[in-house]
């Protein structure tokens, strides 16, 4: 595999996770807030 190949698929790599990171933090702190609002009522 070329150097330049390489560089891509790591890139691309990088940027499914960053993406999917996003994604989960964005879940995970609705699903906080909606467990701190069920406490408190």
């Amino acid at each position: 595999m070329s150097s330049k190949k390489a560089m891509k698929q790591a890139q691309k790599q990088a940027y499914s996770k960053h993406r999917s990171n996003i994604v989960n933090n964005r879940f995970a702190t609705k699903k906080r807030n909606f467990v701190k609002s069920k406490k408190k009522s």
